[in-house]
């Protein structure tokens, strides 16, 4: 692939992920300020246009009001406050379309002007069916809490953030490639190697293990550090039956979960950090830097969240930083020649 072609569909790329990005922090405000359900249908092609007369409004607020979130949480609620949510569930959506245009109208322009080789169209092929089958996810999310529930199902929205962050990860890690292809690689040992895959995975369990904590809810209990209510576990951790499903489902043991999650991947990075240290130089030592010192922030906005009962900002800030720290890990890792 020429450099300036190279260099086109790397920009694109690297756009792809900021509109993501973007995309995930709308997606926690919408969550915390709970405006996920005020949509109560999937219209991918209408649904663009949010309500444009008093009609409209009405028959959307009547349909939100036929949920259960409506009646057993928010029944009284005005007109004007439901045009508050819709527009955070609205601007979501529709930002989520748009990520889908940016993605697919370029895409088909490299392929025909043969800026891309077969292999590489392959690849971004498969990350455009994933964007389509993201978008039956966060239907399939919604539905859920549509009928009994008066939030979306943990599952589902755990399965939602996951996709996200796979999309993410996947144009991201294909981005860096171009942009560093002709840039001598920093050496490391295969332990090393090994380390930084190791701590992706901490990263990546610990994100999806946030989606359960916020969808039970759990950052807005138990606002206390070290210990939980002055119990470093909490009897009530083991009280659903099966007992699995406490693991996911029950806030005790879910927040526990997730707040020793963030301080052992903080841990098990700076490890990483302290093994590619003394063969850094230049850029690469920038890259360690950057995600040393972002884990540490991410494990103080993980506490500032919950010491805050999860004040909106900050939660928004610590889901935005999750991110950026699997963009830095993401980053050491394609920068590494074992």
């Amino acid at each position: 692939m020429p450099v300036k072609n190279k260099r086109a569909v790397t920009l694109w790329l690297f756009a792809c992920c900021g509109m993501v990005f973007v995309a995930s922090v709308i997606g926690a405000i919408t969550r915390l300020t709970g405006s996920g359900l005020s949509i109560t249908d999937w219209n991918p092609i209408m649904g663009a246009l949010p309500p444009l007369d008093a009609p409209a409004w009405d028959k959307a607020f009547k349909g939100y009001q036929a949920i259960p979130q409506y009646q057993v949480l928010n029944q009284g609620m005005t007109l004007q406050e439901f045009k508050g949510i819709y527009f955070w569930e609205w601007l979501h959506r529709f930002w989520d379309r748009l990520i889908g245009v940016v993605f697919a109208v370029p895409f088909v322009w490299f392929l025909v002007k043969k800026r891309i080789d077969r292999q590489m169209g392959w690849y971004l092929a498969a990350i455009f069916a994933l964007g389509g089958l993201q978008g039956f996810i966060g239907w399939f999310m919604v539905q859920s809490g549509l009928e009994v529930r008066t939030s979306v199902s943990p599952y589902r929205l755990a399965l939602h953030l996951g996709f996200a962050l796979l999309i993410y990860a996947l144009m991201l890690w294909a981005g860096l490639g171009m942009h560093w292809a002709n840039t001598k690689k920093a050496g490391a040992s295969k332990k090393s190697w090994v380390h930084g895959w190791i701590a992706l995975g901490f990263v990546a369990v610990t994100m999806v293990w946030g989606a359960f904590t916020a969808g039970v809810h759990a950052g807005e209990a138990y606002n206390t550090w070290p210990l939980m209510e002055g119990e470093v576990l909490p009897a009530a951790a083991f009280t659903l039956k099966p007992g699995w499903v406490n693991a996911f489902e029950n806030l005790a043991l879910v927040q526990f979960i997730h707040r020793w999650l963030g301080p052992m991947t903080m841990l098990v990075i700076l490890g990483w950090v302290a093994r590619l240290w003394p063969k850094a130089y230049g850029e690469s030592r920038r890259w360690v830097m950057a995600l040393g010192v972002m884990a540490i922030m991410q494990a103080g906005l993980g506490l500032a969240t919950l010491l805050s009962h999860a004040e909106i900002a900050i939660a928004t800030l610590h889901q935005a930083g999750a991110i950026m720290l699997l963009t830095l890990v993401l980053g050491n890792l394609k920068r590494l020649r074992v």
